[in-house]
């Protein structure tokens, strides 16, 4: 008789729990799938990070990449370049509603490609950022050029500041035409080893939105890069955005991946152009043939890759 009402019990208990688990269906009344397509709102309080003693790091390295959203591995980062897609934006719209929501930009260096110091107190200001995003060149003559679009104008600038008001808002208009030639990314990386964890970790410390079709006409490439920087967004501020975003899925709809993830878990493709070193230089400032600039590439690139190894013994 005990034993029966042991049972009686455990069954009571696990009706109950079964009432009180509520199942979702994947498909809802009108035969659509259940996808969810924006992260919560509350999403960005839970960022995992990691707090890296000073003591802890015994070695650490600058790198700069270029993410080209022109290899197949990058697309999700590009696509859609449509302003009216209902449950996806790609990088450029996140970080352009971004600006306008209160994210702090920051201008380049003047004379590198290095970014000036963030400082928190010293962002650009809401009337300097419309202009921020692809500025004229005044050398240059446009007017036999029927393929480059005119972003002198107001009306395509990629952000509107309204003086009255002090507000912000992304012009869909110019940002269909913008988004199409955005394929290119600068990003500031740091590469350490940590004792702690016994690992070496990667950083990215800012990112750089690059306007490619002054990387294309110019020839001294180094100038043309640092033209082509926009400006500098420190990436511990961008994340909480990318982090309530899902990229296009890529052949399995219901795998859901944030950009925030996207970048953490290095997804992406890319190639390095600089590192930190002696002499303040950069990849094709000292390596004019592609042969060459490739051959320097492989051999940061090795040298990353084979430091933490070195370090053991087998």
């Amino acid at each position: 008789m005990k034993k029966l009402c042991i049972i009686a019990c455990l069954l009571l208990g696990i009706t109950a729990v079964n009432a009180q688990h509520q199942v979702n269906p994947f498909f809802d009344q009108k035969g659509m799938a259940r996808i969810q397509t924006v992260e919560y709102s509350g999403t960005h309080d839970t960022i995992i990070t990691v707090d890296h003693r000073q003591d802890d790091i015994i070695w650490s390295r600058m790198v700069y990449r270029i993410v080209d959203l022109r290899y197949k591995q990058n697309y999700q980062l590009y696509f859609p370049t449509k302003s009216d897609d209902l449950h996806y934006r790609n990088l450029l719209k996140v970080i352009a509603d971004a600006i306008v929501d209160g994210l702090p930009i920051y201008e380049k260096n003047g004379e590198t490609i290095k970014p000036n110091d963030f400082d928190i107190a010293n962002p650009m200001s809401k009337a300097q950022v419309p202009m921020a995003y692809f500025i004229e060149d005044p050398t240059e003559d446009y007017s036999t050029d029927e393929s480059h679009y005119d972003i002198a104008s107001s009306s395509s600038m990629l952000i509107h500041y309204d003086t009255v008001s002090g507000k912000m808002e992304v012009n869909d208009y110019a940002f269909e035409d913008l988004s199409k030639n955005q394929i290119k990314y600068l990003l500031l990386e740091m590469v350490f080893f940590d004792t702690h964890t016994s690992r070496l970790h990667t950083k990215i410390m800012a990112i750089a939105p690059l306007n490619s079709d002054l990387i294309r006409t110019k020839d001294n490439v180094m100038s043309a890069l640092h033209e082509a920087i926009t400006f500098w967004i420190p990436f511990d501020a961008l994340r909480p955005y990318l982090a309530m975003q899902y990229v296009i899925p890529f052949q399995n709809e219901t795998k859901r991946v944030t950009f925030d993830d996207f970048f953490q878990k290095k997804l992406y493709t890319s190639y390095i152009v600089g590192e930190g070193n002696q002499y303040n230089r950069f990849i094709p400032e000292y390596s004019l043939i592609e042969k060459d600039v490739k051959k320097e590439q492989a051999r940061i690139e090795t040298e990353l890759l084979t430091f933490e190894q070195d370090l053991w013994e087998y």
